[in-house]
């Protein structure tokens, strides 16, 4: 079957089934195969840029993604799998839908739309049986819950002994944006309080002073589609801001960047990204997580030479 991937978690789910898609986003990076692959479509704003500068860029156009039409047409895929959670983070189903019409191809269209992470395992079960991958998926959804119950039960443990530290994952820096959607959960599994923004809730600017007022203890900086090496470079949109020193995390030092094309993209990866954060809430009960899942953000920039 010949399968075409809209956005990162997708490409993810098709390779870990085994099945290598015809052609993927223009974000789609990992696995590392993934990067060789035709691009479905293309963005008009500068992924490099920091995160008030990617902002400008989406406030200036009506249309932030566009299809590559010949690339579809070449490509000819049975199956394209895209989504309906956020038209910002990935091209989305209407896009898709479009092309496909326009171009009268014999193609069926799956859309995802994940909020939870029984919403992702749920989707790697219906991606696995869209594309005659059914056995696989019900083997890598069982081992994700099983994961996810092993971390669940520890987490109880460490917070029936020292309680749930507060715990706060911002996904944009500016504006500053509190995690929703599968990351309040996580948080909870992983034996942490996470303050402000609700369970499968859409990721929203958020008022700097409410989050001061719940005052996390730890402080994760996760912006959506940036690696750490990116995050640590901008993270002054944040450290400059007022009553930043009053937090608590950051007095503690208590700081850290996490990837964000792990934490915030609907994959099977979400359960690294909980044991992970687990390691980070309760080291005393988890492994820390390996040096290039994340980073200590210092809490004052350092000094130019």
């Amino acid at each position: 079957m010949r399968v075409a991937t809209a956005l990162p978690s997708a490409t993810e789910i098709v390779y870990a089934l085994g099945v290598e898609p015809v052609a993927v986003s223009h974000e789609c990076v990992y696995p590392p195969a993934a990067a060789d692959r035709p691009r479905l479509n293309s963005c008009v704003v500068d992924p490099e840029g920091s995160s008030e500068d990617i902002n400008e860029q989406l406030e200036a156009h009506d249309q932030v993604y566009e299809v590559d039409r010949d690339t579809l047409r070449e490509v000819d895929p049975d199956i394209v799998i895209t989504q309906a959670v956020c038209d910002v983070c990935a091209v989305d189903e209407i896009l898709i839908r479009d092309a496909v019409e326009e171009m009268d191809l014999d193609c069926e269209v799956l859309t995802t739309d994940s909020h939870s992470l029984d919403d992702v395992l749920d989707e790697v079960l219906r991606i696995g049986e869209a594309i005659d991958r059914e056995t696989e998926a019900r083997e890598l959804v069982e081992d994700c819950r099983d994961r996810i119950s092993q971390v669940e039960s520890r987490a109880a443990e460490a917070v029936a002994e020292n309680g749930r530290p507060r715990c706060i994952v911002t996904d944009w820096m500016e504006p500053p944006m509190v995690a929703g959607h599968w990351t309040p959960e996580m948080v909870e599994l992983a034996g942490g309080e996470y303050g402000i923004t609700e369970p499968e809730a859409y990721s929203v600017p958020e008022d700097w002073a409410d989050i001061v007022d719940f005052d996390p203890e730890t402080l994760i900086v996760s912006p959506c589609g940036f690696s750490i090496e990116h995050t640590l470079r901008d993270v002054d949109e944040l450290r400059t801001r007022d009553d930043w020193s009053d937090l608590t995390a950051v007095q503690n030092s208590d700081l850290y960047a996490m990837d964000g094309d792990v934490l915030n993209c609907s994959s099977p990866r979400l359960v690294d990204a909980l044991e992970h954060l687990a390691g980070l809430l309760h080291p005393d009960y988890f492994e820390r997580p390996p040096e290039d899942a994340y980073a200590e953000v210092p809490v004052r920039p350092t000094p130019e030479a």
